[in-house]
């Protein structure tokens, strides 16, 4: 046999080797990277950005070298911060940005208190985007805002007593002041709260914005536990606008104002829930738990 029928026949054996192998052999497919999305309202109050700086330092802990992005759901505050030079996308803009970077499975994550009108706008948001990108993520899951469950409230209830702790004297009332929504929307989440703090410290009261459970409410609350001096905290996830004016503000119908009025000596920290170290851990508990996959197409009853 000639070298070269030798050599023809030692290659085709190759090639036919190399087609064997590549036929028995399963295909390697690159691992899904998965991406984090964090909406929150957002914020223009710089005092109040300690709060979104914590949470962003907890969440990458959390999920080392995840892509990260943030959105804000308020178009208001989104033009302002781009008019300052400080631009903040919304949820669309933070969605591509994570498809931009590789990521096809998305973890969303909202910073809201409670599931109310502003977290459903949000899954709103997500599943439309997910309707005009068909096949640009293989799954996308929404995390839960902060107060879910029990787990969540007992949470946090001791986070923020346990924050305050340092502070208060013997005989100090609590005030936390929540957002709430118009027609007593969230009166339930924030009833199940105010059950919670009371359990844990029968000297701690919550009212809200909005809602039900208003300023009159709490004064009644305070005189009912023969209370002289309060500190005033607000229940909500940075110490922005309604913190620095609605609550402790100076004006005569802010709630420190008005507290004063009736009697009590006022005192005011004003640090906002994102700031707490428990309360975090409750956020990244809930995106590093979230299994509601926005892409999967609903069970049909």
């Amino acid at each position: 046999m000639s070298h070269i029928h030798r050599f023809s026949r030692s290659l085709g054996l190759l090639l036919a080797l190399c087609l064997l192998t590549a036929v028995l052999t399963p295909p390697v497919f690159a691992a899904p990277r998965e991406g984090l999305l964090v909406v929150a309202f957002g914020t223009s109050v710089p005092e109040a950005m300690p709060a979104f700086r914590a949470l962003d330092t907890a969440f990458r802990a959390e999920f080392p070298g995840m892509p990260l992005e943030w959105a804000y759901t308020s178009q208001r505050i989104r033009k302002k911060l781009a008019r300052q030079g400080k631009p903040v996308g919304g949820i669309s803009d933070g969605l591509a940005a994570l498809a931009r970077k590789g990521v096809n499975i998305v973890r969303v994550q909202s910073l809201h208190v409670m599931a109310g009108e502003e977290f459903s706008a949000l899954e709103r948001a997500v599943l439309l985007d997910i309707k005009a990108h068909p096949g640009r993520f293989q799954a996308v899951y929404l995390g839960r805002p902060l107060l879910e469950s029990r787990r969540d409230a007992e949470d946090v209830a001791a986070a923020v007593l346990g924050g305050m702790a340092a502070r208060r004297e013997g005989g100090d009332g609590l005030v936390l002041m929540g957002h709430g929504q118009e027609h007593g929307r969230a009166d339930l989440v924030l009833e199940g709260m105010r059950a919670t703090l009371a359990d844990a410290d029968p000297l701690t009261v919550i009212a809200s914005v909005e809602g039900s459970r208003d300023l009159d409410d709490l004064v009644h609350d305070l005189r009912a536990r023969q209370l002289k001096t309060v500190w005033l905290q607000p229940f909500m996830v940075v110490a922005g606008d309604h913190a620095r004016n609605d609550l402790a503000g100076p004006e005569a119908d802010s709630w420190a104002s008005r507290l004063r009025r009736e009697g009590f000596e006022v005192r005011a920290n004003l640090v906002g829930l994102g700031e707490i170290p428990g309360v975090r851990a409750v956020f990244v508990r809930h995106a590093r738990e979230a299994h509601d996959d926005l892409c999967k197409e609903p069970v049909k009853q």
